[in-house]
């Protein structure tokens, strides 16, 4: 029989590796070291990032990523030397930037912005971008239901495919023009086609014909009514296209998704040509997309098709509210917000207001801790939840790339983003 306090237990010894355990962030030995380097956990290990290495590691279900961050946060810095990190390892961006803030990680990279303006004398036709009839006909329909404002009837939507087949036959690169002047007089063997006469027919698509015209000849013309403009280069390892003179214009969400065509066209290239030739796709301000009739739906599918076609979409945002503020609750754009969040197995948040802290908790599915460390974050602080995994991540620059990827001249934060 052992009396009390006739023996001791011995010392027991144990190191930083051990104490991990009593901090979460700290528990895990990050994501590995394949991928571009971040910045540094909160255990001060290297932390490093790369979508598809991850997805085919099992980690991700999707490449998909969300960025959410106010101004002066972070997030900008983080998306422009995330892509030139990620260009030096061979892979391709496409950006829309309403902003007009990705002019020097475009001369860094030795390319120049595309600047989308009325009158500017550029025009990209987005019918021209995939040359499947399929793939016309739904971007087509998506662009004219945003731009009546409303669902299209199945009298409208069956105008514009035949509208579309009819053009095709014109011309080798059909174009907005084209389908407008079919609508506003079919031919007989359209109308033959859907069992109605051209009179009657001219009626039930003189919605959509108006409202294409007013596209064409209104707030965008000169930029998507013709042929593209010769000479710009689609298919540059980094292409911006620059939106900011029409950022605060209604007609902005067409814009957006007629210029994310050419992004549908990159994706259908590189799932028919596997290679290390992955394309990173940029969206900001996504919900001026969704909040759409029609195209919110098409830009969900193309989010969708992620694994598809090995793309990253990248959707940055101030706020979840901004994304969630697309439609009422219930609502189809609502919805649309909610699987978008779903489809995206990465979310970055960097430091959010109290205000916002309920919401981005319940639809990230953040734990209480993570939550209680959004309003603690410093700027260049995020919470990276990777897949089922969370860490706290500083991200850091090289002064070329603070160069690159400051915003604000007058807000330097050192190695932390701007």
């Amino acid at each position: 029989m052992i009396r009390s306090g006739a023996a001791e237990r011995p010392g027991h010894r144990f190191t930083t590796r051990h104490a991990q355990a009593i901090y979460p962030f700290t528990a895990s030995v990050g994501l590995g070291g394949r991928g571009a380097f971040i910045g540094r956990d909160s255990g001060g290990g290297a932390f490093c990032f790369d979508p598809w290495v991850l997805y085919g590691d099992g980690t991700l279900d999707d490449p998909n990523a969300i960025v959410i961050g106010k101004l002066g946060q972070g997030k900008s810095a983080l998306v422009k030397t995330f892509l030139w990190r990620m260009l030096l390892f061979g892979r391709r961006a496409f950006v829309l930037d309403v902003k007009r803030e990705y002019g020097p990680l475009c001369r860094a990279a030795g390319v120049a912005p595309i600047a989308l303006a009325p009158g500017a004398g550029v025009r990209v036709n987005p019918l021209a971008s995939r040359p499947e009839e399929h793939a016309q006909v739904e971007l087509l329909r998506a662009i004219a239901a945003t731009a009546i404002g409303a669902p299209l009837t199945q009298s409208e939507g069956a105008a514009l495919r035949e509208a579309l087949r009819i053009a095709r036959l014109r011309r080798t690169e059909p174009t907005l023009p084209d389908i407008t002047a079919v609508l506003f007089s079919p031919p007989a063997e359209i109308a033959e086609r859907l069992r109605t006469t051209p009179e009657r027919l001219a009626i039930d698509a003189r919605r959509a014909a108006l409202a294409l015209q007013d596209l064409c000849e209104g707030p965008l013309r000169g930029m998507f009514d013709g042929p593209t403009s010769p000479g710009l280069d689609l298919d540059a390892r980094l292409l911006v296209l620059d939106l900011h003179a029409v950022r605060d214009s209604p007609a902005v969400g067409i814009l957006m998704a007629c210029a994310s065509a050419w992004m549908s066209a990159l994706l259908a290239r590189t799932a028919e040509h596997p290679s290390r030739d992955r394309l990173i796709n940029v969206a900001d301000e996504s919900w001026k997309i969704i909040q759409h009739p029609g195209l919110g739906e098409w830009f969900q599918q193309n989010f969708k098709l992620a694994r598809q076609f090995g793309v990253m979409n990248l959707v940055v945002l101030h706020k979840l509210a901004d994304l969630h503020a697309a439609g009422d609750a219930g609502s189809r754009a609502a919805r649309i917000a909610e699987g978008l969040i779903a489809d995206a197995s990465t979310r970055i948040v960097y430091h959010q207001d109290e205000s916002q802290i309920e919401l981005t908790r319940d639809l990230l599915g953040l734990s209480g801790t993570e939550a209680r460390l959004l309003s603690t974050l410093s700027p260049g602080q995020a919470l990276w939840r990777v897949g089922a995994r969370s860490f706290a991540v500083q991200h850091y620059r090289s002064r070329l790339e603070t160069r690159l990827s400051d915003t604000d001249a007058g807000m330097q934060l050192g190695v932390t983003g701007s």
